[in-house]
């Protein structure tokens, strides 16, 4: 999902992640899994420190400013990638916008209103020119938007692909930006944006969604056929008031069960991220549908990559872990485990962790905070950490990716408040399709089951969060 910082984008997290790992071979729907039951419920009476929400406060205003100046005034376009040792705050030279970061930024704008970090005339501004040149200026079709192109006029760059993932991550956005104005004109234009989206187009007569369309080829032949941060896509289309698809779809795509030690979860060959992006914006807490208790799902994917990570002997302690697709020292490439995929080479991706704050409040917020203490003079900037990097070989990315600092901010807001969940949970859409897909209370069916993982270290007590959310901070 990001661009080269030197070349036409030819490689999204999505490919990569086809071509190191292999993609999931599409078989029969899996019963629901052992081990899906949330954890018993914590007392939640100290979380975090008032330390470590500094810090939380630190990181997301950082990143939310990438959101605000590294987006073009006219077309609420916001920049895939930007250098992140400045200190002008100038639109950067890079050319190309992502229609995820985009989608992230329009969150994003959101938090930043509601924490005050900049002035709500300015910020519905933005808002309201983002939604206005996507729905009126923006090339697209059936209401789907290219990945990447131009950020002023908004022309998709050479070779890129229409992108149904990236289009949902946008949606997203627009919605939360909806509920949260509730401004006439914001609330008229976000809602034609989403009512014109076609999702039935992009079936292109299957039950599984196409990951794309090119105007040269037509529909790109694989589809989102195995669990991954395709539930965002699935639950738009089946809300949908215009263009809806049958709820079948929910149970057409394929949940591969993974082990890894102790961990037994759903998951395909893929990075951390897919367990992290469609949870920033639907509430999947304390709810399951027929096959598993997504949320506690997430908890345990994020145990088992932290377990991965301190297994591979290759430099990741409780201080230093976490790999998930991002740039490294010779490009862009989608990695991590388990199990192992890509160059894992004892880099570290901020990103990882503070994807899974929700998840695992205490640890992701312990190894952020070590890595701001240890690396922050070389790994900190303008926007927060920067993408990725690797101490021992004394390399640190010059640049922030906009998708990667988003996930961070807004699931670094969902911990402290439910903010971002609460917000897009106003939209009657997304709830509806929830219901049409059979979610339900778990906490109704699910006995509380102990927790398996690994201590952290002898003397230090393992987080033991659970699909119940800790009450705002």
């Amino acid at each position: 999902m990001s661009v080269s910082p030197s070349a036409p984008p030819k490689i999204t997290r999505r490919r990569a992640t086809q071509l190191l790992g292999g993609a999931i071979a599409t078989g029969l729907i899996t019963p629901p899994l052992f081990g899906q039951q949330p954890a018993t419920a914590p007392t939640y009476s100290r979380l975090l420190s008032d330390e470590d929400l500094a810090f939380l406060d630190e990181m997301e205003r950082a990143g939310c400013l990438y959101f605000t100046e590294q987006a073009d005034p006219a077309s609420g376009q916001v920049l895939d990638r930007a250098t992140n040792k400045t200190s002008t705050g100038e639109l950067d030279t890079h050319f190309a916008s992502s229609i995820a970061a985009t989608g992230f930024g329009l969150t994003a704008l959101c938090i930043s209103d509601k924490r005050g970090y900049l002035p709500t005339d300015r910020v519905k501004k933005q808002v309201i020119a983002t939604l206005d040149f996507h729905l009126n200026k923006m090339p697209n079709e059936h209401g789907f938007f290219y990945h990447f192109n131009d950020i002023k006029t908004g022309k998709p760059l050479i070779n890129v692909e229409v992108s149904s993932i990236d289009t949902a991550i946008l949606l997203c956005g627009v919605l939360t930006a909806r509920a949260y104005f509730h401004d006439p004109k914001i609330t008229d234009l976000a809602t034609q944006l989403y009512n014109r989206v076609d999702f039935p187009w992009m079936l292109n007569g299957g039950k599984t969604f196409s990951m794309g369309w090119r105007p040269e080829t037509g529909f790109i032949a694989t589809r989102w056929d195995h669990y991954s941060e395709l539930m965002m896509l699935y639950l738009l289309a089946i809300g949908s008031p215009t263009h809806p698809i049958s709820p079948d779809s929910w149970n057409a795509f394929t949940r591969p069960p993974m082990t890894f030690g102790p961990y037994s979860y759903i998951s395909g060959r893929d990075p951390l991220f897919i367990h992290q992006y469609s949870h920033a914006w639907f509430d999947f807490a304390r709810q399951r549908d027929a096959y598993a208790d997504y949320f506690a799902n997430s908890i345990t994917a994020t145990r088992a990559h932290k377990a991965f990570c301190l297994g591979l002997k290759r430099g990741y302690t409780d201080d230093y872990w976490g790999v998930s697709a991002s740039d490294w020292q010779h490009g862009y490439t989608a990695w991590g485990g388990p199990p192992l995929m890509g160059p894992v080479d004892g880099s570290v991706v901020p990103c990882a962790a503070a994807g899974s704050l929700p998840f695992l409040p205490r640890e992701c917020v312990h190894v952020l905070r070590a890595l701001r203490d240890n690396f922050g003079a070389d790994a900190w900037g303008r926007y927060g950490f920067c993408d990725a990097f690797h101490p021992d070989l004394h390399w640190f990315d010059p640049d922030v990716l906009g998708i990667d600092l988003g996930i961070g901010v807004l699931m670094a807001e969902n911990l402290r408040t439910a903010f971002v969940w609460d917000t897009f949970m106003q939209n009657p859409e997304p709830v509806a399709a929830m219901k049409a897909c059979g979610f339900h209370s778990s906490r109704q069916i699910n006995p509380p089951t102990q927790n398996t993982g690994p201590v952290s270290s002898p003397n230090q007590q393992p987080a033991t969060p659970s699909t119940n959310r800790p009450p705002n901070m």
